[in-house]
């Protein structure tokens, strides 16, 4: 079983990965909604890259979410994202997760309960709270 845990910046990703580590835990990291719009694919990629870098046992999924924009689920692809998240239905989602997979990249789907770091003073102490909690 993978915990899924909104992040909002390389703080968050890396607190995210540390108390994942500790635990055994998998973890997918997934960026705040439609935040493909606002800080790009290659922000976000880049970030991650640095905080699985600081934390290299632990295991992590990270996803982009690309609102509603195919576009940018498709431009993010391009940058090396391997997993996309898109909210604008069952069609236009299908379609992408196609051409995602000719590519080795998944479409990500959530049904999960999610842990959102925005505000937290303490990611790190959220997050073992929460996932101690999960797991």
């Amino acid at each position: 079983m993978t915990h899924t845990i909104i992040v909002h910046s390389i703080d968050h990703a890396s607190a995210a990965l540390r108390v994942a580590a500790e635990q055994g835990l998998d973890v997918t990291l997934l960026s705040a909604p439609g935040a493909a719009a606002y800080i790009g694919a290659t922000v976000f990629r880049d970030m991650i890259a640095a905080a699985a870098v600081a934390h290299p046992k632990a295991s992590y999924t990270a996803v982009l979410d690309c609102g509603d924009d195919p576009g940018l689920a498709l431009g993010a692809m391009r940058h090396g994202i391997k997993a996309v998240r898109i909210t604008n239905g069952d069609v236009i989602r299908d379609k992408l997760a196609e051409i995602a997979s000719q590519r080795g990249v998944t479409v990500y789907e959530n049904a999960d309960e999610a842990l959102d770091l925005d505000g937290m003073t303490d990611p790190a102490a959220t997050c073992r709270a929460w996932l101690g909690g999960a797991s």
